[in-house]
């Protein structure tokens, strides 16, 4: 478990992300490994699907800019390197949308039990795929966010307005780019909303609605990242 005071925030503008070809050498690296850690989750989740993600590998943040690439490997390799006494040579580098109501509460979605973090508490999230390329090579974020958006809550762009940058939050394994989405209901009105929703799907990805105003609505179901994001706002 990482400290999420020890998680690095920084502001950024831009996002400058591109897709290399080739086959990922991480990956191939430790494919023996990662495929007997995979066949071990699969017992447990028979559920698990091995598809395709992005996974940085050069990276740097400067002037409030994002650049570097990202490398296609499968899903197997990113739980391998999600461990903790994984070498971190790539980063999960990922969006996620900041639900936000218009008094101010934050509204987060519980994973549902089919999932591979089941029971954690986030705000709508996904590794990017490689949908999220675009014809001249280049990795979008944000469309993905939206996406993901879209399949978790029912929500999309016009329900809400946006924040033009993202809050980067870094660690040895992940850049989690966070773009805070205020919508002009209250948080209570937003959650009945994704709730809805959720009683209309078939296999809903979330199974409830957490909403979050204080430190007293923090709780070990939320990721370190999240955590650190809500204490520095709310500073």
């Amino acid at each position: 478990m990482t400290d999420a005071s020890a998680i690095d925030m920084i502001e950024l503008d831009r996002l400058d992300l591109h897709l290399d070809s080739g086959p990922c050498a991480y990956s191939q690296r430790h494919r023996a490994a990662i495929d007997a850690h995979f066949a071990r989750l699969l017992r447990e989740r028979p559920e698990l699907w091995n598809g395709r993600v992005l996974l940085l590998g050069e990276g740097a943040i400067a002037g409030r800019t994002l650049r570097g690439h990202c490398v296609e490997t499968d899903y197997a390799t990113l739980l391998w390197l999600l461990r903790e006494d994984a070498v971190p040579d790539l980063r999960n580098c990922f969006a996620a949308a900041a639900l936000r109501g218009s008094d101010g509460g934050f509204v987060l979605a519980r994973q549902a039990p089919w999932t591979f973090n089941a029971g954690r508490v986030y705000f709508a999230t996904g590794t990017p795929d490689p949908s999220d390329v675009t014809s001249d090579g280049r990795v979008d974020l944000e469309a993905g966010m939206w996406r993901e958006l879209a399949e978790e809550t029912g929500l999309r762009a016009a329900d809400f307005a946006s924040a033009s940058g993202w809050v980067a939050l870094r660690d040895a394994r992940r850049i989690v780019l966070m773009r805070e989405l205020v919508a002009p209901v209250s948080a209570e009105m937003l959650a009945a909303r994704i709730r809805g929703f959720i009683a209309r799907e078939d296999r809903p990805e979330v199974d409830e609605v957490v909403i979050a105003r204080s430190e007293a609505d923090l709780g070990p179901a939320m990721p370190d990242f999240i955590i650190r994001y809500l204490r520095a706002v709310w500073a």
